[in-house]
């Protein structure tokens, strides 16, 4: 059984017609009727009972009809489908993200994507430091990252979204969680609580190199993976997390988030394989110039 047969089908079943029917396909009206035989032989029923004034669905045509309506819907929808996904109009954009990016950038992204690529699904990977998100990357495990440089693993490209000062989370309780601001000399004795040392955390090589300007090492009292961990336990009291200042997107109770004075910073920047030539990556970063997402200049991180 041929699709163009149950086009033709459909159409004498809208117009009742032959005739007409054979204009609305572009066809010979005698090609039409013996396509339409050729189909009733193969199904053992007759479809239609034709006078010379008039074409009616019989019974067994009406039941047709409906399968045929489903099974033609669903085959223009499937070619719609894969137009889009060709175009990078349609498909799953697995994209990476470092923890404290999930409270400010995974948001605006999201938005921005709903509202410009309706059709593209986000699968969203949280809590990935940038080593794990380049390797993600490389392996074709993520098409986009939005991670810390420097990247050093080469085929990747990236550009910076925004420069973000590091900020202190205090327990509420903390002797420093009413001052407006704090030096980072004032941390000198305090827990601190950082990514795992093996982790390759940009947010930690930011803090130990922000402490040791200002004379002392940092006492890492609990390591973590997750920033909202770090924040879980600053909240419980035990210790202090110097992190991005996009975690001021989500507060969290028990928990106050203070700047500091002289603080460095650290670059966020979104990421791809250089030579990912798909029209869904392409169409994501034209969106997102055509949305000024990308700064035109970016302050040099720490």
């Amino acid at each position: 059984m041929e699709l163009r047969h149950l086009r033709y089908f459909a159409a004498v079943a809208e117009t009742r017609h032959f005739g007409k029917a054979a204009q609305q396909l572009h066809i010979a009206q005698p090609p039409l009727s013996q396509a339409i035989r050729r189909l009733e032989s193969e199904l053992g029923v007759e479809l239609f009972t034709r006078t010379t004034r008039q074409v009616a669905l019989t019974g067994a045509g009406e039941v047709f009809r409906t399968d045929v309506e489903r099974i033609l819907q669903a085959v223009d929808e499937a070619v719609a489908r894969v137009a889009r996904f060709a175009t990078g109009v349609e498909g799953v954009l697995r994209i990476g993200l470092t923890g404290s990016a999930s409270y400010r950038q995974l948001p605006a992204l999201a938005r921005l994507v709903k509202r410009e690529m309706p059709h593209v699904m986000l699968e969203v990977h949280t809590e990935m430091l940038t080593p794990a998100q380049e390797a993600g990357l490389l392996e074709r495990r993520l098409d986009v990252g939005v991670l810390r440089p420097p990247v050093r693993q080469e085929g990747i490209t990236h550009r910076p979204l925004a420069t973000e000062p590091l900020v202190v989370a205090l327990p509420e309780q903390h002797w420093l969680a009413e001052a407006d601001s704090v030096r980072v000399e004032q941390l000198r004795h305090e827990d601190f609580i950082m990514y795992g040392a093996t982790l390759g955390s940009v947010v930690n090589d930011a803090v130990v190199r922000g402490c040791l300007a200002s004379g002392f090492y940092p006492h890492a009292a609990y390591e973590v993976t997750e920033t909202s961990a770090a924040l879980a336990l600053v909240a419980a009291g035990l210790g202090i997390a110097v992190l991005p200042d996009s975690i001021r997107s989500a507060p969290r109770e028990g928990v106050v988030v203070t700047e500091i004075e002289d603080a460095l910073s650290v670059r966020l920047d979104l990421a791809w394989r250089a030579d990912d030539r798909s029209p869904l990556l392409r169409n994501l970063l034209e969106v997102l110039e055509r949305n000024e997402v990308f700064p035109e200049t970016c302050e040099r991180a720490a």
